[in-house]
């Protein structure tokens, strides 16, 4: 007598289809959590190296290195559009282990945009990007001032930009020549702060945060004469929370779930979440501001 195998009925597989299906959907948010937490992992280990480099640089050169250096070429006085343009990343290339490509590579006595800088400027760095800050290219096209779509110059992407404080970068803008563009944070117009100026505490002081691709592209490289939101591209402001919707291009943020990745004054990493008081938030963007302001 004949036996027959009993094949799966349509219900059946469309039952095992669908338990799959739910399976897949709870295991994929747990597989994405556990690469996010590796990628914050690799970003605070990248600023926790920045945070060193900063402290390597002031041990060698009694301050932390100039926000950018912008003086004008015919007189060699400050002037904060003018050239050479390189940024505070820039100066600590050889304490981030690129010291080859400090020495052989960038010649700061150029401007960014001449031609002889064009590897450096193009040179992407993985210790300045964060590998949560994604999907992002490894070189960005600059446009140019006062007309965006209009192409200056290639530049390497970076997540990290100094801490200007709470001052307007825009202020920065159609200052005479002879004048240094101040601010009241740690970097700014050819500045050199020092441990000793930084009176509301280095452990109460930011010194670098995260920028996302998403909101705008940053650089190591430095403030490229004519380009776009030139010093936006290496410094940021407090104007509002980290990944706030009303951000703009000089604010912080990051990929993070719930906040952003600082560097403060004393070398520390903190995560600074997205509901921060705003007051607080602040005071901690200022080297002098004597607030009285705790994070939680």
């Amino acid at each position: 007598m004949k036996t027959y195998r009993q094949a799966f009925t349509l219900v059946e597989l469309l039952v095992v289809i669908a338990i799959i299906g739910v399976l897949v959907a709870l295991l994929l948010p747990a597989v994405q959590a556990a690469r996010e937490a590796a990628r914050r992992v690799s970003c605070f280990n990248n600023l926790k190296q920045v945070g060193l480099a900063l402290h390597n640089y002031h041990d060698s050169h009694k301050s932390f290195p100039m926000g950018w250096i912008g003086l004008d070429a015919a007189t060699n006085r400050p002037y904060a559009e003018g050239t050479p343009g390189w940024g505070w990343a820039a100066f600590v290339l050889p304490y981030v282990e690129q010291a080859s490509l400090s020495d052989s590579v960038v010649n700061m006595t150029l401007p960014i945009l001449d031609p002889a800088n064009q590897v450096a400027r193009e040179t992407f760095l993985p210790v300045y990007r964060c590998p949560s800050d994604v999907p992002a290219n490894d070189l960005f096209t600059l446009g140019t001032e006062g007309s965006p779509s209009t192409p200056l110059t290639r530049l390497a992407a970076a997540s990290y930009v100094g801490v200007h404080g709470t001052v307007e970068l825009h202020d920065c803008e159609g200052l005479p020549i002879g004048t240094q563009c101040l601010s009241d944070g740690t970097f700014y117009h050819l500045s050199a702060t020092r441990f000793a100026d930084i009176v509301d505490g280095t452990s109460n002081t930011f010194a670098i945060g995260e920028r996302s691709a998403r909101v705008g592209f940053s650089t190591w490289v430095g403030a490229a004469q004519g380009g776009d939101e030139a010093l936006a591209r290496i410094l940021g402001i407090t104007d509002h929370p980290p990944n706030s919707a009303n951000g703009h291009l000089d604010d912080f943020g990051s990929q993070h779930p719930g906040g952003t990745n600082f560097v403060l004054a004393d070398g520390s990493v903190r995560l600074i979440s997205d509901t921060v008081e705003l007051r607080v938030y602040r005071g901690y963007a200022t080297r002098a501001g004597g607030e009285v302001v705790q994070l939680d």
